[in-house]
């Protein structure tokens, strides 16, 4: 399953959005998102499956990171609009410093 599909399910998307923050177990991930345990164990599944997420045991329980490189699929096709972007952010910032160097 490619990311932009693993990422088009608003679940996986809140799952994800959690981890980014800090690693989980289903647990809090049920409590946190107020879903049930199954519906929230079935999107693990699926992002463990696509490499989005990595499971460690600790203890009894298995706790769940987004993996060191989660969608690159997704970067390979935003990074051209975030150079585009970048670029006219410096431009702006740019014309703003001189604007006021310019006392204007």
């Amino acid at each position: 399953m490619d990311g932009f599909t693993v990422i088009a399910e608003p679940t996986r998307r809140a799952i994800v959005d959690r981890l980014r923050v800090a690693e989980s177990d289903v647990g809090a991930l049920v409590r946190a998102l107020e879903l049930s345990q199954s519906l929230v164990s079935k999107h693990l599944r699926v992002l463990r499956d696509a490499g989005v997420v990595e499971a460690q045991i600790v203890g009894k329980r298995r706790v769940y990171r987004l993996s060191a490189d989660p969608l690159p699929d997704v970067v390979a096709w935003v990074q051209p609009y975030l150079r585009v972007w970048t670029a006219s952010f410096d431009r702006l910032d740019e014309a703003l410093d001189a604007e006021d160097s310019d006392g204007t």
